[in-house]
């Protein structure tokens, strides 16, 4: 049975490039053997990711995240079963949200900026969703 998991967190400390990478290749070498696909989105301060894979191998990921001490306040926006995955190609795709059009975000927010923390789930998996459709990743595997 496959699922999708979209949570969001603080990072507890400034978000720099460096931690993105050093995320970015861990998931990249872990994943593929977990059957795990998924995207991380961030900007100054929070993460939003979306994991997709076997509810075992997802419920142990997301338990992992809960002990990562990078960050903070992690919430759950979203989880259930899927037919299909939307990330198939991606062991982990990237997105840094203040670089994506603004009006799209104005879209899902009252001020142009992605904070989970802030709007509802279903806004943000709907953000995600428009994101994939529009092909505004930027960067895959």
């Amino acid at each position: 049975m496959l699922v999708r998991l979209i949570y969001a967190s603080r990072s507890c400390s400034t978000i720099s490039h460096e931690l993105v990478d050093s995320i970015l290749e861990a998931s990249r070498r872990h994943n593929p053997s977990l059957g795990i696909t998924g995207v991380l989105c961030y900007s100054e301060d929070i993460f939003v990711q979306a994991l997709e894979g076997s509810r075992d191998q997802v419920n142990q990921l997301l338990a992992r995240l809960h002990q990562d001490k990078r960050h903070k306040d992690v919430i759950l926006l979203s989880y259930g079963e899927i037919g299909v995955r939307q990330f198939a190609s991606w062991t982990m795709g990237k997105i840094r949200l203040d670089k994506i059009n603004r009006s799209l975000l104005l879209k899902y927010s009252a001020t142009g900026t992605l904070n989970p923390y802030d709007v509802s789930g279903c806004a943000t998996v709907a953000m995600l969703e428009e994101l994939v459709t529009t092909a505004a990743f930027t960067a895959r595997d």
